[in-house]
């Protein structure tokens, strides 16, 4: 059975389940006799134990923790609570995952009034020990006792402005006193109690504070949004106090083995001077660059040959944490680094170079998520900014615009080219129309599961939710954020990649593909069996598809083409035509204007197929809406009788803008559907107007026979829409490839080509076995058959309550963004089953933007799927997450091409 608390020489570093990431970091430092303050890690098991039995600590921990104390006593010559001698400890957390910033830390642990008398004897420093021991008070207060940090806060700015203090270290030990007092009269007022005194009655509470973090709103919502399991709990990390605050021969740092935004190799950090390691992320002085260290070169020589040594042995950028007290180094973390997607590519391509890494690892380590980010603007990472505030990232990319605090004006100013960021405390569905008519948005409040965050991921725009720091009074259209105010109207930069706000305009950085990303994509196509295909409507989407790796269209929407302005005229007629000859008449000059279309795209995709579906919606909605016609025909009647009351005659003009109205009012009247999702459309549409079908099978074929004779080699692939039922697909397939059969004939060519269908309706996967007969692939169109699965509109659903179900656990995802595999999934897994019992060799894919989700991508390689299809500016993500799923799933004996 595995112990509740390990010593950093005993514990296995590469237990990180157990030990959680710092204990394992600190466990492997010591072990590679790295100068490493001596403790222990009290293990997350305890953590889930201590959860089990309702928030309290097992019985026999605190005996035991007291025994490892003692033992800390005898590994550093200090005893715990003495007044002469005191040894002191930091309570860190530490989960098996990274959440930087999600739990608590508690330093100067063992103070009271007696020992800080006695530490200010031994160091002769009776300033530093009275700093270190109001941060203990504050920090206790704050994370212990659930004090309002601010109360603290603002004592201590207070009292530096009372003495015309400018920094913290202009503070004289005798002002730090006075400090302590006040701080201590804070928790008499918030509690009813005085500090404790006892050390050990202080170690027992900030144990049990640092378990009680692991479950806090704000931990929940990250675990949540980057999927970590809830039941892992944290460890608890006893570090015996080094003091970066004892002069000028002391400090703290922080350090990087490679710069985390270009990912360039070399020792990148901050540091300084007489300071705990707090102040250098608080922001509270200027931190010196780490190269500033170099005027101490044994110094620097050593962090750099630590830095060697723990990137090596990781085999991993290393984030590191470290104090030099008195001249001494000690190492107080290290973890892997976190890195912009930039960097992350950039590192894995030189490991590989390095011998540290192989090709496969070096594709693992760069998430879909980064190279998503990559293709978002982003700001130059050698900018200088003023981050005025930090919120979640909870939407990636970056942008400027001016702030504006309601949606309503948002539409306004965005609809009229000016470029906007919304500014909220927080969003819900009436403001999703000032959200899409922004550059980003900025709340106050929520998580990384809040309506702001969902909404913008959905639309591919930068947000920066839970910005506590911000103030904001929508009556006066401004917020505060640390003392800057920001008006409507002033420009700021929000960075939805790294939660920063910004004052003012950043400079922004187009995306571009690196010569390491290009590597890295070149890499992925030798380890991914899933192909990458993309939806391209026109021959610029199919050319950007291709030159960001795509192996194919898997979805050109032919209805698309026909809402061009200088089209719609022509479809009206076809639609409207009252005689077969008009009709025919339409269709014809249709054909030509498809028939460039098909060919550019094809000619574009040479040698790679292209899936192109049949018209797929009903023919009333390529007409003006019923209502607006409604509106004019009432307006034009009204002003008629008035004219006529008045003795005067009605224009001409009007009176033939009525007669057509009228007749148009009447057509659309009559093809109007109580649920046009489930009217005449697709293959229905093909079956009752044949001609508009057979029109689309025509301009392919002549376009891919032209092709051919030029010496091309195009391969479409004709998809039959929203089939039910086998006959549907049946009598449609039969009809049109009469007209591709005629077509090759009258051109004397063969063109390579396939029949297929969309399964977008249920009974169409279950009934698979029979439609396979006639269809040489299947496209799965996730996003309708998740619509008609869960009877959810997904503009509805979207727009009105799918938020909510997300935020009370109702659904785990949104399932128009992950493919539901329990649901949706099954019924492709059935399609899949049914349909290769019957075809072997049939061709599937999904089509829409589900063929860019990374877990949905997952989904589709562990069924088997041919490949997967989404948006042009997709393809990288897709590609990425589709190497990422073979090597997951076991297929690393595909090394050997590499």
């Amino acid at each position: 059975m595995a112990k509740n608390l390990y010593f950093f020489d005993d514990g296995d570093g590469t237990d990180k389940r157990l030990l959680g990431g710092k204990g394992a970091g600190l466990c492997t430092m010591a072990q590679l006799e790295l100068p490493v303050p001596p403790g222990f890690v009290i293990t997350t098991e305890v953590c889930r134990r201590y959860y089990e039995s309702g928030g309290k600590l097992p019985g026999g921990l605190m005996d035991e923790v007291e025994a490892a104390m003692r033992k800390l006593e005898e590994l550093t010559g200090k005893r715990f609570g003495d007044p002469n001698n005191p040894l002191l400890v930091s309570i860190r957390s530490g989960a098996m995952l990274s959440m930087p910033g999600m739990m608590d830390t508690i330093l100067n642990l063992g103070l009271n009034d007696e020992s800080v008398e006695g530490l200010a004897k031994r160091t002769k420093n009776e300033r530093f020990a009275y700093d270190a021991y109001r941060r203990f008070i504050q920090m206790f207060g704050k994370i212990v006792l659930g004090i309002d940090a601010k109360k603290f806060d603002d004592i201590f700015e207070e009292h530096k402005e009372k003495v015309g203090a400018k920094l913290d270290t202009d503070l004289k030990a005798v002002d730090m006193k006075k400090i302590v007092e006040q701080f201590k009269r804070v928790l008499r007022e918030e509690t009813g109690e005085e500090f404790p005194s006892d050390p050990i009655q202080q170690l027992e509470r900030a144990i049990q504070a640092v378990f009680a973090s692991w479950n806090t709103k704000r931990a929940r919502e990250y675990r949540k949004f980057y999927k970590i399991p809830h039941d892992l709990g944290t460890a608890v990390n006893v570090v015996t106090m080094i003091f970066g605050n004892m002069g000028a021969d002391s400090g703290s740092g922080v350090a990087f083995t490679r710069n985390p935004a270009t990912g360039e190799k070399g020792l990148y950090g901050e540091f300084l001077f007489n300071a705990q390691g707090e102040d250098v992320v608080a922001g509270i002085r200027t931190p010196l660059k780490i190269a500033e260290l170099k005027k101490y070169p044994e110094l620097y020589k050593q962090l750099l040959d630590i830095s060697e040594i723990l990137e090596r042995h990781y085999r991993e950028m290393q984030d590191v944490e470290f104090t030099v007290e008195q001249g001494k180094l000690y190492m107080l973390q290290t973890r892997a680094g976190k890195r912009t997607a930039q960097a992350a590519v950039k590192i894995a391509v030189e490991m590989v170079g390095e011998g540290l890494v192989s090709k496969e690892e070096a594709v693992l380590r760069v998430e879909p998520g980064q190279v998503e980010q990559l293709l978002h603007k982003q700001i130059d990472p050698n900018a200088k900014v003023n981050v005025i505030a930090k919120g979640l990232n909870a939407s990636p990319g970056a942008a400027v615009g001016k702030a504006v605090f309601d949606s309503e004006r948002a539409k306004v100013l965005g609809n009229a080219g000016e470029v906007v960021i919304l500014v909220r405390p927080e969003t819900d569905p009436d403001d999703v129309g000032g959200i899409i008519a922004s550059l980003g948005v900025l709340t106050s409040r929520g998580g990384l599961t809040s309506h702001a965050a969902v909404v913008t991921r959905g639309l591919g725009k930068p947000a920066v939710v839970g910005c506590e720091a911000l103030e904001i009074d929508l009556e006066k259209r401004m917020f505060e954020a640390n003392g800057t105010i920001v008006k409507e109207g002033d420009i700021i930069t929000i960075n939805g990649s790294a939660g920063d706000v910004i004052l003012g305009e950043a400079p922004l950085i187009k995306p571009k593909i690196s010569k390491e990303f290009e590597e890295i994509l070149s890499w992925t196509d030798k380890i991914k069996r899933l192909q990458n295909w993309a939806n391209a409507d026109y021959p610029r989407d199919a050319k950007r598809a291709k030159e960001l790796g795509a192996q194919g269209i898997g979805l050109c929407r032919t209805e698309h083409m026909f809402f061009e302005e200088e089209r719609l005229p022509l479809v009206h007629r076809m639609i409207l035509s009252e005689t077969d000859e008009e009709r025919k008449g339409a269709l014809e000059k249709l054909l030509k204007i498809q028939k460039g279309d098909f060919k550019e795209i094809l000619k574009e995709m040479d040698s790679m197929p292209v899936v192109i579906r049949l018209i797929d919606p009903p023919l009333h909605e390529f007409l003006p809406q019923y209502e607006e016609l409604l509106e004019r025909v009432v307006e034009l009647r009204t002003r008629k009788r008035l004219k006529h009351e008045e003795k005067r005659e009605l224009e001409e003009k009007e009176t033939r803008e009525l007669e057509e109205k009228e007749k148009l009012l009447t057509r659309v009247e009559a093809m109007r559907e109580t649920n046009p999702m489930m009217g005449l459309r697709g293959c229905r549409l093909g079956i009752i107007h044949p001609d508009i079908n057979e029109m689309q099978v025509r301009a392919i074929f002549e376009a891919a026979c032209e092709l051919k004779r030029e010496g091309r080699d195009p391969r479409p692939e004709i998809m039959i829409p929203l089939v039910g039922h086998v006959n549907e697909l049946k009598v449609v397939r039969e009809q049109l490839e009469r007209v591709a059969h005629e077509i090759m004939a009258k051109h004397g060519v063969e063109v390579p080509y396939k029949f297929g269908t969309m399964i977008e309706v249920p009974r169409a996967a279950l009934t698979a076995d029979e439609i396979a007969e006639y269809a040489e692939f299947f496209s799965f169109g996730t996003n309708d058959l998740t619509q008609m699965t869960y009877a959810f509109s997904r503009d509805d659903a979207e727009g009105k309550f799918l938020f909510q179900y997300i935020k009370q656990g109702i659904l785990d995802a949104n399932p128009f963004q992950t493919l539901d595999p329990k649901g949706v999934g099954k019924l492709i897994q059935i399609g899949v089953e049914l349909g290769r019992g019957r075809r072997p060799e049939l061709e599937i894919g999904i089509c829409g933007e589900h063929g860019g989700d990374p877990e949905s991508i997952k989904f589709c390689h562990e069924l088997g799927l041919n490949y997967v299809s989404c948006s042009p500016f997709r393809i990288p993500v897709a590609r990425i997450a589709a190497a990422h799923a073979a090597l997951r799933a076991g297929e690393a004996e595909r090394r050997r091409y590499l």
